[in-house]
C-alpha cells in the first residue's frame, strides 16, 4: 500500500513538473515574441520621425506634389495608430507603398538629389528600412517558435488551459513588394 501511494505521488510529482516546465517555456517563448515586437516598434517609430523631416526638405523643391505628401502623411498617422500586428502590417506596407512613390517622384527633382540633407535623410531611412527588415525577421522567428509550442502536443493542451493564442506574424501586404521585380539588358 506504501509503495503504491508512493508511485502515485511520484507520477503527480513529475506531471506537475512537467506542467510547469511546459507553462514556463510558453511563458519564455510569448515573452520573446513580445520583445521582439518591441524592437520592431522602435525601429517603426524611428521611421515615423524620419519621414516628417524627409518631407520638409522636399517641399521647397517639390511645389506641385502635394499629394505626394499628403498620400505619405494620412499613410503614416495610420502606422503611427495601428493597435496590432496585422493592423500594424497593413498600414505600414501602405506607408512603404507612399514612400517607394515619393522616392520614384524625387528623380524628377534632380536639385532635390543633390541636396546633402535630403541625402542625408535618405540615408538614415534606408537605414532604417534594413533594420525594420531584421526586426520583422527575428519577431516572425520568435511567433513561429511560440505558434509551434502552443500547437504541438503536449505543450497545446497547456497552452490551451492557459489561454495561450496563436500570434500574427508581421507580413508585408504591398502587392508591389512580392513582384518580382524584370531585368533588362536591351
Amino acid at each position: 500500500m506504501k509503495i503504491a501511494l508512493i508511485v502515485i505521488a511520484a507520477v503527480f510529482a513529475v506531471i506537475v513538473l512537467a506542467v510547469i516546465g511546459i507553462y514556463n517555456a510558453l511563458v519564455r517563448l510569448r515573452n520573446q515574441a513580445d520583445n521582439a515586437w518591441s524592437q520592431i516598434d522602435v525601429q517603426l517609430k524611428r521611421r515615423h520621425d524620419l519621414i516628417p523631416n524627409l518631407i520638409e526638405t522636399a517641399k521647397g523643391y517639390m511645389k506641385h506634389e502635394r499629394g505626394t505628401f499628403e498620400a505619405i502623411t494620412e499613410a503614416r498617422s495610420k502606422a503611427m495608430g495601428a493597435g496590432n500586428v496585422a493592423d500594424a502590417s497593413k498600414a505600414e506596407g501602405m506607408l512603404g507603398e507612399a514612400l517607394s512613390k515619393f522616392m520614384l517622384v524625387v528623380e524628377n527633382y534632380p536639385d532635390l538629389k543633390a541636396n546633402q540633407n535630403f541625402l542625408s535623410l535618405q540615408e538614415e531611412l534606408t537605414s532604417t528600412e534594413n533594420k525594420i527588415s531584421f526586426a520583422r525577421q527575428s519577431f516572425n522567428d520568435q511567433v513561429l517558435g511560440f505558434n509551434n509550442k502552443i500547437q504541438m502536443f503536449p505543450s497545446n493542451i497547456i497552452a490551451g488551459t492557459f489561454g495561450f493564442v496563436k500570434r500574427d506574424f508581421f507580413e508585408i501586404e504591398v502587392a508591389a513588394e512580392r513582384e518580382v521585380p524584370k531585368v533588362s539588358f536591351s
